[in-house]
């Protein structure tokens, strides 16, 4: 997401020609997009993306058992 972030920054800059980012070549300001879609590929390709998403589930799932623990008043299993 950083990268995207930059590229439309970076593409902004180029485009209205404000900086120094006005005179550099348009690989260099589209190579933040490049670089996005190359981490999105490698990310589902290697199971990152589903591994995080489990583990956000598992904490969530997780604090919703220890607050259900200590509502009955009971301690947090660990």
């Amino acid at each position: 997401m950083y990268l995207l972030g930059l590229g439309v920054v970076l593409l902004a800059l180029k485009y209205l020609a404000i900086g120094p980012v006005a005179t550099w070549s348009w690989w260099i300001v589209l190579a933040p997009f490049a670089l996005a879609v190359a981490w999105w590929a490698w990310a589902d390709t290697t199971g990152y993306t589903k591994r995080k998403a489990v583990e956000r589930e598992d904490r969530r799932k997780q604090a919703r058992i220890d607050k259900s623990r200590d509502a009955m008043g009971l301690p947090p299993k660990r």
